[in-house]
């Protein structure tokens, strides 16, 4: 991608929270013991299921994420200036400064104003308003503070684990984040939800799939949009990100048999699929991933 003169997002965080044990106390407290129940009711227990294999895949043990002892951990957050964060923070902002204008001027094309998310970087260990954020959870968008987490040492494990360098895996696994934003301003999101309490587990995966698809579009849209930022080898950087974080491909690599029942971000061709077609439209409204689902 073409980042040299894009400005960078002045909406950020910085998390310090690399020592101490789980957050929030002893026991299953905090760490795993409030990860899971986070992700258990966004996306059932199948979503529980396909974490804890990205943990395994990732070389993680998942008890390790099992606060012990007493002593809760004090996160810091600050906003230190541009000029003290790390290349990758410096690059990811240039990636959400992107995102706001070009999402502002579709905005605003509805008549509608645009209110940018908040990127909050974190190591290792973090706090959002929707609970715990650890490393093992990759980026992850909060609806409940309107923030992004992200903990950038996810690009390196994208390029040596998952095959998927380059600088356009940055900008999609953000635009995606922020196409989860979209749904939550816009109220999809919530109807996505309240559709979910009435379903069953199998229903309410596969909502959640369309859910992350069209999120895969959002960040196709954005990119289509931004026509001075793609350059030769994006778009097949984009694609090869894609499928590396498909959960069949996921399952596959953590040495299981496929259950598409618990699948919650969709297939590999799935997010392919989606993000080629928001790629290939740059039209929002080609992104109904839901189809009269909701």
């Amino acid at each position: 991608m073409r980042l040299d003169d894009e400005q960078e997002s002045s909406h950020y965080e910085v998390q310090d929270g690399r020592s101490g044990g789980g957050l929030g106390g002893g026991g299953l407290g905090g760490g795993l013991g409030m990860l899971l129940p986070l992700i258990g009711s966004r996306f059932g227990c199948g979503g529980i299921v396909v974490v804890l294999i990205i943990m395994v895949v990732m070389g993680i043990n998942p008890l390790s994420l099992i606060g012990g002892g007493g002593g809760g951990q004090q996160v810091q957050t600050e906003r230190p200036a541009a000029g003290q964060l790390t290349d990758v923070q410096r690059t990811s902002l240039k990636v959400l400064g992107s995102t706001e204008r070009r999402w502002t001027d579709i905005f605003k094309a509805e008549g509608q104003q645009y209110p940018p998310p908040t990127l909050v970087f974190y190591s290792q260990n973090g706090q959002s308003g929707c609970g715990a954020a650890q490393s093992a959870m990759g980026p992850f968008y909060c609806p409940a503070d309107q923030r992004i987490y992200l903990d950038t040492d996810f690009f390196n494990e994208m390029e040596t684990r998952f095959n998927a360098p380059g600088d356009f895996p940055i900008g999609y696994i953000i635009a995606h984040e922020v196409g989860h934003h979209i749904q939550t301003i816009t109220g999809e999101a919530d109807k996505i939800r309240k559709a979910q309490q009435r379903a069953s587990e199998a229903e309410g995966n596969a909502l959640q799939v369309k859910m992350e698809l069209q999120a895969d579009c959002y960040a196709g849209v954005w990119a289509a949009r931004d026509t001075n930022l793609m350059e030769a080898g994006d778009l097949e950087e984009g694609m090869r990100a894609a499928e590396a974080i498909g959960d069949d491909t996921l399952q596959k690599s953590a040495g299981r048999r496929p259950v598409p029942e618990s699948f919650t971000h969709g297939t590999s061709a799935q997010r392919m699929e989606w993000l080629r077609k928001g790629l290939s439209t740059g039209d929002p409204a080609q992104c109904d991933t839901f189809q009269g689902a909701i």
